[in-house]
């Protein structure tokens, strides 16, 4: 990126990258949850956390059947947990409508369909100044810079790059160096790919200098905050179609979810298409006490997840929020063979 005013910029031309392929990776193809996994496994889920989950299972089959959203946003353990897989068939059974995350959920899906493997050994790499330093991480940066030109969204954007050959080649012929992969090998395992595929959004919203892509020469912010931009309105036209109820799932912590969330829905609101009578989940480890919504002296009042998904957004418009508390590992296989049973 060019700047010309007063201060004194790094310059990224100086950074040195590697190959993907030579990189440390904590998650590989064989650690991924399938959909066959699931079946026959026993989760470790107490009897109050098991009852929510199979109400907001309930709640997605019923929203599906009556053509209502279903409407996921996910930090990136989910994928670096290995349960991508799992939406991947929940986007191909049409039992979501829109699935969004951070950058970081976007760049662990592109990895894992890339090469198979995600997760960097960060401990590996810090030190020696390479975290974050694969090269092929400008292939996400390119396919922004061309996305923006093109007006597109940015998980369109991947997704395209993905499943388009010609809009990959021309990604590629800006991007690739010799010996550097030119085919994504694994997008049966790919959120991205998968909504792609099926017309299904899935939104990428994001910050500048918060995720890995940042750190190269490659990185173009006016292409990055372009194409989340326009990802946030396609967030909240989803949500504008709440107006007659529907199911919104926050999984993790992370504050970015329900700050979008909060602004999109205040946005629909704004726009006389109300989301009335939605159920809302948010799934984290954290412990959860209602009573800290309301008392800034407390520490949960600040947990955004909680106060956002489980308590405002629901309380303010006749609607009702669940917190799903406990391992990830365990609730979210558990949601899906809840849904699978009930359809």
């Amino acid at each position: 990126m060019e700047y010309e005013g007063r201060y004194k910029a790094f310059d990224s031309s100086r950074v040195r990258t590697y190959p993907l392929s030579t990189r440390s990776n904590k998650v590989k193809l064989g650690d991924l949850v399938l959909p066959g996994d699931v079946a026959g496994k026993a989760f470790d889920v107490p009897q109050e956390v098991r009852r929510d989950v199979e109400a907001v299972a309930e709640a997605i089959v019923a929203a599906r059947r009556d053509g209502k959203p279903v409407i996921l946003f996910t930090g990136a353990h989910l994928i670096k947990n290995g349960l991508g897989p799992l939406l991947v068939d929940l986007v191909e059974r049409g039992c979501l409508t829109l699935v969004a995350g951070n950058g970081a959920t976007s760049i662990h899906d592109f990895e894992l369909a890339l090469v198979g493997e995600t997760s960097e050994n960060v401990p590996a790499a810090l030190d020696k100044g390479q975290f974050g330093m694969a090269y092929e991480f400008g292939y996400i940066n390119t396919a922004l810079s061309v996305g923006n030109q093109q007006k597109l969204g940015y998980g369109e954007a991947l997704g395209r790059m993905i499943c388009e050959e010609s809009f990959r080649k021309q990604v590629l012929s800006l991007a690739a160096k010799p010996g550097s992969p030119t085919q994504f090998v694994h997008p049966e395992v790919s959120v991205l790919a998968t909504c792609y595929r099926k017309s299904i959004p899935f939104t990428v919203h994001v910050g500048i200098g918060v995720d890995v892509i940042d750190q190269h020469p490659s990185f173009d912010g006016q292409a990055k905050g372009g194409c989340s931009g326009r990802d946030f309105l396609l967030y909240t036209n989803e949500i504008c179609k709440l107006a007659k109820g529907g199911v919104v799932l926050n999984v993790g912590s992370a504050v970015t979810g329900p700050e979008v969330l909060l602004k999109a829905v205040s946005m629909a609101a704004n726009v006389g298409s109300v989301p009335q009578g939605i159920l809302t989940a948010d799934f984290d480890l954290r412990e959860h006490k209602p009573r800290h919504m309301t008392d800034e002296a407390a520490q949960g009042y600040y947990f955004r997840d909680q106060k956002s998904v489980v308590t405002r957004i629901p309380e303010a418009f006749g609607g009702r929020g669940l917190y799903i508390q406990g391992d990830q590992r365990q609730t979210i296989p558990f949601l899906y063979k809840c849904i699978s049973e009930a359809r």
